[in-house]
Order: structure tokens, then C-alpha cells, then sequence
């Protein structure tokens, strides 16, 4: 690591504590005159909405720890949203088998530092400095945080689903690189749904329209809802669809009913909800959450099952919505191979990563290497069966 640039370094054990139009122009300068955020999630509403709601604190196992970075003469120059972590749960970037070899070896791995959004595996700044704010920022908040670790006895830091910016700013001043690939949608210049399909293989065209077609044959009405339109009804029928997949996904769920309350107080205009009526009850639903370019998928619950419904409200609906939007990408999350057919393609995701211990850190960057030459080798190769017609380009990855 180079020189320490001069700031204070400070640590907030409580969001609160950083009045909100302070926090915000670091985590969403561009939304300051009242547009929309790139990323709804590092915003000081919806990181206070985890906290006071009871999701993360307390007994959570995510003990706030947010970082602020400050010049000489005063100025706020950066935060990073910062969380003591007693587990691995909620990450999305899965460090078990780390964990077990650390133990294993002898050593504590919990607790560990995280530089996330608790649930959230989405792309974003994790290092939020301000406009104008010095270069060094960034080594600011990296340095305040590994200080914090060591300081404290603990195992490592992991900024997880950072930018490839700063996943590329970590690496140059000794930060462990990792990547990983989620499955994002990206328009190509399309005006409607239609467009999209048009950009497929006949195949792929066909059996799209055909899942589409059977999700709703049941007399299943799909709504889609944000801002004022979104009412209690609404949040109290998605808990209950929430519930059901949080229990079967994670053992219980990461977020509280109280989140949902403060969700309509003060998200519902951040919020997307894609909501499946049947016979005049809630059936099904997905929360997605609304950005300046990119809608972002988070959950999907259903207390009846249909056929390719899932499909439909969590990337069909998502598409048609971000077009409606004039958004030019989809995020839906996590996982799933299952999305390539569907018009998601292999993305790159990235997080940083600091060892305490030297010869664990040699034997976890060694890995590393090896992986992040696999994941290259497998987004190639599923590009390479995406479901465009042959002779189009397969999309790029965001940069």
C-alpha cells in the first residue's frame, strides 16, 4: 500500500449519525437535484431502512461499522457502508470453504469486515467519495478499513460487489481480486418487447412467446406497480410471498416485516413491484428496485405455483418494465444459468478482498488466480450459446 493521504477516518456505528444530504452526495451526487440514483441501494433511505427496521444490527450478525473520510479543512470527502460480520450469510459471495480452512488452521475467521449492501448482491460504488473529492479518497476508505480490522484482531475484509474500477484501484494497492458472473439483460437500441424478441432465435422466439403465453393461462393477471399505486395490501401479500422463499432459500428471512412498512413510507418511489392476481387474490410477486440506468431484481415469493410464472414476473416483466422505463439493463439477482435462455447473458461481477494472516493470504490469492481464469473461460463459453441469432454480437460487458 502507498503513503496514507491525510483525512480523518472516522466510524459510524449507526447510519444516523451522517445526516442523509451528507451521505448522499457521495453515494448519489446525480440524484441530488431530484432524479434518480444509479445505485437505490448505497442511499442513506434505503441503508436506514435496514437498520431501524431491525434487518441488520442487534442480533443480525451485520454490526454497522460505516466509514467517513474527511479532508483537513472539514469537508466530507467519502463513506463506505461498513458492517461487522459474525457469518457469511446474506453475501452473496460465498467465502465458506475460506472460513472452514481458517478454522481449521486454528485461527477465527468470524468475525470479518464487510463492505457491502446487506442482501444485495448488486453491482456498485462501495467506495462513495464526492465530487471533487482528492484521488486518494478511495485509499482513504481501504486503508481505514483494513486499519479497522487489524486494529480489532479480526480475520479479513471483503468489499464485495464493487465496480470493476475499484476492483482494478484495490488490486494496485495490494487488495486480493476476486470474480464471479451474474446473468444481466442489456437492450441493444430495443424500443419495445417486440424488439427483443425480434433480436432471438426463431427457437428461443418461439419458446419465449410459449412461456409467456402458459405463465398467465390460468387467468392470472399481472400488475406492475411503483410509487403511489403501491398500497399496505400490497406489502402485506409480498411478505407473506417473501417468507415462503426466504425460508426455503436462506432458513429464515434476512429482512424484517418492519423494512416493508418503512419500504411504502419512504422507498415506494425506488420500488418496483410485480404483482400476479388470481381469482382476485395475490398469488405471486417480485421487488425490484428502480436505478438511473439499470432495474435491479431483488425478490420473488408465490403462495400458488404456475408453470414458467417465475419467469415471467422476475425477467419478462422486468425487461418490458425497464423499456417502459427507459432503462438499458436488468440485474435479476444471482445465480441462474437458467436466465441465458431468456435473453441474460454472462456478466463479470468483482470484490476485493484482505487477508490478515500472510500465509493464509498467499494461499488464498494463489486460488484466486485459478478461479478468476475459470470464470473468464466459462462467461466465453456461454456467451457463446446465448440465444441471439447467430451472426449478431452477444453484448459487452459493462464496463
Amino acid at each position: 500500500m502507498s503513503e496514507e493521504p491525510a483525512f480523518s477516518i472516522d466510524v459510524e456505528t449507526a447510519i444516523a449519525a451522517i445526516p442523509a444530504a451528507a451521505w448522499d452526495g457521495c453515494a448519489a451526487p446525480e440524484a441530488m437535484d431530484g432524479g434518480r440514483p444509479k445505485d437505490p441501494f448505497t442511499t442513506h433511505r434505503f441503508l436506514l431502512a435496514l437498520e431501524e427496521s431491525g434487518s441488520v444490527g442487534g442480533r443480525s450478525g451485520w454490526l454497522p461499522r460505516h466509514l467517513k473520510a474527511t479532508t483537513p479543512d472539514g469537508r466530507l470527502a467519502g463513506v463506505m457502508p461498513l458492517y461487522g460480520k459474525t457469518h457469511s450469510q446474506g453475501e452473496y459471495v460465498f467465502d465458506h470453504n475460506w472460513a472452514h480452512a481458517f478454522e481449521h488452521a486454528g485461527g477465527d475467521y468470524y468475525p470479518k469486515l464487510q463492505g457491502a449492501v446487506p442482501f444485495t448482491p448488486a453491482t456498485g460504488r462501495r467506495l462513495l467519495t464526492a465530487p471533487g473529492a482528492p484521488a486518494e479518497t478511495d485509499l482513504a476508505l481501504l486503508q481505514g478499513a483494513i486499519r479497522l480490522a487489524e486494529a480489532n484482531g479480526l480475520s479479513s475484509l471483503h468489499v464485495t460487489f464493487c465496480t470493476e474500477a475499484e476492483w482494478r484501484r484495490g488490486g494496485e494497492y495490494g487488495l486480493l481480486r476476486r470474480q464471479d458472473q451474474q446473468f444481466h439483460w442489456e437492450s441493444r437500441g430495443y424500443s419495445t418487447f417486440a424488439d427483443f424478441l425480434a433480436d432471438l432465435a426463431s427457437d428461443k422466439r418461439k419458446n419465449l412467446r410459449k412461456e409467456r403465453a402458459k405463465a398467465v393461462e390460468n387467468g392470472v393477471r399481472i400488475h406492475r406497480l411503483t410509487g403511489d399505486d403501491i398500497r399496505e395490501e400490497h406489502w402485506a401479500a409480498f411478505w407473506d410471498f417473501y417468507q415462503d422463499t426466504g425460508s426455503r432459500k436462506w432458513g429464515r428471512p434476512y429482512l424484517t416485516r418492519r423494512f416493508f412498512d418503512l419500504a411504502q413510507e419512504r422507498l415506494r418511489d425506488d420500488a418496483l413491484l410485480v404483482m400476479c392476481e388470481r381469482g382476485g387474490r395475490w398469488i405471486a410477486g417480485a421487488l425490484n428496485f428502480i436505478g438511473r440506468e439499470t432495474l435491479f431484481g431483488r425478490y420473488w415469493g408465490c403462495v400458488e405455483h404456475h408453470p414458467f410464472l417465475h419467469f415471467e414476473t422476475c425477467y419478462y416483466q422486468a425487461i418490458d418494465a425497464a423499456l417502459e422505463l427507459g432503462l438499458t439493463r436488468v440485474e435479476a439477482g444471482a445465480q441462474g444459468a437458467h436466465k441465458l435462455a431468456r435473453g441474460y447473458l454472462p456478466t463479470s461481477t468483482w470484490s476485493l478482498h484482505h487477508i490478515t494472516d500472510p500465509r493464509f493470504r498467499r494461499a488464498v490469492s494463489d486460488y484466486l488466480g485459478r478461479e478468476r481464469a475459470a470464470v473468464d473461460e466459462e462467461i466465453e463459453y456461454l456467451r457463446s450459446r446465448g440465444p441471439f441469432r447467430k451472426g449478431d454480437e452477444h453484448g459487452r460487458e459493462a464496463e
